[in-house]
């Protein structure tokens, strides 16, 4: 079997349809991978170091990033990993005919317009790595939201998307540890956002509701139970010393500008 890792040193969209469009010539069983935001060096070197069966591999590469494509490439003929950067050769050309040196710059390929970029990136990245689906994006987001289940920490990412910031977000269940990257990235990027019990308990009874023939037999609306999360929740809080914000009744709106804010977004000063 054959498997394409779809790199890219922006969010990988180009590399994937491009081994999509691969993909599609042939009726062979094939994986698919897409690896983004390859910038340095030890991206390079923590992205072929995870790769374990190097066999039946093929990397379909976008990285305009001169240095960090040929260490990319290095590496590869170093592990024996076919590879093909398939902007890389047209940018060349181009040089050449314009007699004029690129600009290099990484997601330039829809820079239609810089807004509209970003909050496309932004978008997809909060769809990728919501609910802690992938704990890579940690490092690369713009804020971190940490809360317990129906605290609004999806639609608050994807709000925040849309205003260009790549939001991720964490539910933190006392059952399930605390990704580590959550610890080495800077404090003021982890906002935590906390709710009054009661309206956690009306607002989890209605999600309940929905699923009537299982609400006997599931503790996510139980008070005893929310009360020993809400107490997880704060001694974590506590421990990473981070910016908390109160949802209690207040819309997404107002909750997305005091994190705008926090982090300095858009040219406002953070507190």
């Amino acid at each position: 079997m054959l498997k394409i890792y779809a790199v890219s040193d922006s969010i990988g969209e180009t590399a994937e349809q491009v081994a999509k469009a691969t993909l599609n010539q042939f009726c062979d069983k094939i994986d698919l991978e897409r690896v983004p935001y390859i910038k340095s060096f030890e991206d390079v070197n923590e992205f072929i170091n995870s790769i374990e069966n190097k066999e039946n591999i093929m990397i379909i590469s976008t990285i305009v990033l001169v240095d960090v494509r040929e260490f990319l490439v290095q590496r590869c003929i170093e592990a024996g990993i076919h590879i093909t950067n398939v902007l890389g050769p047209c940018i060349s050309m181009a040089s050449r005919i314009l007699n004029k040196v690129p600009d290099y710059r990484p997601g330039a390929v829809w820079g239609m317009d810089a807004k509209y970029y970003k909050k496309i990136e932004a978008m997809e990245f909060a769809i990728r790595y919501d609910d802690s689906k992938d704990h890579s994006g940690i490092k690369h987001a713009d804020v971190v939201l940490i809360g317990l289940s129906r605290t609004s920490k999806t639609p608050l990412c994807m709000y925040l998307a849309n205003k260009g910031i790549k939001a991720l977000n964490i539910p933190l269940m006392p059952e399930v540890p605390i990704p580590e990257e959550l610890y080495e990235i800077d404090r003021r990027k982890i906002v935590a956002l906390t709710i009054d019990p009661m309206q956690l308990i009306e607002i989890r009874k209605h999600r309940l509701g929905k699923f009537s023939a299982l609400s006997k037999e599931i503790q996510y609306a139980n008070a005893e139970r929310i009360l020993q999360e809400l107490e997880f929740s704060d001694r974590l809080i506590r421990r990473l010393n981070c910016k908390i914000i109160d949802v209690t009744k207040r819309a997404i709106e107002d909750t997305a500008l005091i994190v705008m804010e926090h982090i300095g977004h858009m040219g406002i000063k953070s507190y």
